[in-house]
């Protein structure tokens, strides 16, 4: 969520009836949440433009999944580049998902391939491609660890 994103009690019930089912009609959201189909219609618009929402997708069940193999790819940011870094990783198409963190890691991807091989070949895109790891003329990612599971 964006800074200075006002996210009340509707919103959070809003979300969290999407996460579970990101298809539920606005009408059907509606009742569930005793509003207007227009107060939906426009926490959703609102929502979608401050970056709260960025998307929406399905869920698979994992035996269904071709991309069995996932690794958490764990990034040390320099200075106040996370913003940047998170922009370029979200493009990577093995990049499945992506958490901002405190201490030694300051952003955990979780990327999923078909194999093993493929975890090598999108850590090494992801590590060579300069917009990942640069900012300008100056780096921005500078370490990163991978934890696979098979």
């Amino acid at each position: 969520m964006q800074e200075g994103a006002l996210v009340d009690s509707t919103d959070r019930q809003l979300l969290s009836l999407l996460r579970d089912n990101a298809r539920l009609s606005v009408a059907a959201l509606a009742k569930t949440l005793h509003v207007a189909r227009g107060t939906v219609q426009n926490r959703l618009a609102r929502m979608e433009k401050d970056g709260t929402i960025v998307g929406y997708t399905v869920k698979l069940k994992p035996q269904d999944e071709d991309q069995r193999i996932r690794a958490l790819m764990t990034v040390a940011v320099e200075g106040n580049r996370t913003d940047e870094v998170l922009k370029a990783l979200r493009g990577d198409p093995a990049v499945c998902s992506l958490h901002t963190t405190n201490g030694r890691w300051d952003i955990v991807a979780e990327l999923r391939t078909d194999s093993l091989e493929a975890v090598d070949r999108v850590l090494s895109r992801i590590r060579l491609d300069r917009r990942h790891l640069q900012y300008g003329n100056q780096p921005a990612a500078v370490h990163s660890q991978v934890l696979t599971r098979l």
